[in-house]
């Protein structure tokens, strides 16, 4: 079930996030796909509609996070915490690839939320190559 969403509250989760993705970072004035306002502890585990529970998110991210908030950290094997977009530093877990395609995750929180949100699908990848061609890509 979906709680409802105010226009207000949605129009502040989108000017928070800059219109971006708040884990795989893709603009969707880039894209042109909308983005949806997505519980960060899903709405089944018992996360509120509030303000500090809800991110952007495009679809994949959306669909493939489900209603995990743990994942496996591919170095330790440890199960952790994915990323919270309103609690967590991007930077602090994540960087970008020399080339400005791929995530890295620099914790066992960035390596767990890349493979569980699968955040280098290959789509995704594809479209960063071309961004980062133009000059959109990444993120300032």
């Amino acid at each position: 079930m979906t709680t409802y969403l105010s226009t207000k509250l949605r129009q502040q989760i989108e000017q928070d996030a800059g219109h971006r993705c708040g884990y795989c970072l893709s603009d969707e004035t880039l894209t042109g796909i909308p983005l949806s306002v997505e519980h960060i502890l899903p709405e089944a585990l018992g996360g509120e509609t509030i303000h500090d529970n809800l991110c952007l998110a495009c679809r994949p991210c959306n669909e493939y996070k489900g209603i995990q908030i743990q994942g496996i950290d591919t170095e330790t094997g440890q199960k952790v915490s994915l990323f919270h977009p309103r609690q967590d530093r991007w930077h602090e877990h994540f960087e970008w690839s020399q080339d400005g395609c791929y995530m890295i995750g620099k914790t066992p929180i960035g390596r767990a939320t890349i493979t569980a949100l699968r955040l280098n699908r290959k789509l995704l990848v594809n479209a960063r190559k071309r961004w980062v061609i133009v000059g959109w890509h990444p993120p300032k």
